[in-house]
């Protein structure tokens, strides 16, 4: 089992999380491919977006619905702080994860995140589990209460 994964693992454990953790025959990069191998709309995939805060230098995250953009300028507006690209470099240091499987659990630093409302219209959600092939589903309420995440409007 690869670090990332078992992160993830230990992080919904420690939070009393019973989630299966899937392993995907084919990839589950973006949130289409995710969506189809687990047989869900794509707005049930609660997708991590990564941007470098400039204030601050670290990673914020934004949970949202697969199928939903992020607005740069209402995600700048609720992180309150300018937003640039993060780097592949800079999310492995901060989160521990690649591009691609980044998980909204089970980081190696503490992180800012902030939660997409229109994941909270389904009874399950579906997360990337720490690789390219694996998610996990889980309530959004719970995703919601573990991530820490404040509930904002930074959709487009």
């Amino acid at each position: 089992m690869s670090k990332s994964l078992a992160r993830v693992r230990a992080a919904l454990e420690a939070a009393g999380v019973d989630a299966e953790i899937r392993e995907m025959s084919e990839t589950t990069r973006t949130a289409e491919d995710a969506a189809r191998a687990a047989g869900c709309a794509v707005d049930q995939m609660a997708k991590s977006i990564i941007f470098r805060g400039e204030a601050t230098g670290h990673v914020v995250l934004f949970l949202t619905a697969g199928g939903n953009r992020v607005d740069p300028a209402k995600a700048t507006t609720v992180a309150g702080q300018p937003l640039g690209k993060a780097d592949a470099a800079l999310i492995r240091e901060e989160t521990g994860f690649a591009i691609g499987g980044v998980a909204p659990v089970g980081h190696l630093k503490p992180v800012t995140a902030f939660f997409d409302p229109r994941l909270l219209d389904f009874h399950v959600v579906w997360a990337a589990a720490g690789t390219p092939r694996h998610i996990f589903a889980i309530a959004p309420q719970v995703l919601l209460d573990m991530t820490e995440a404040r509930m904002a409007n930074f959709t487009a």
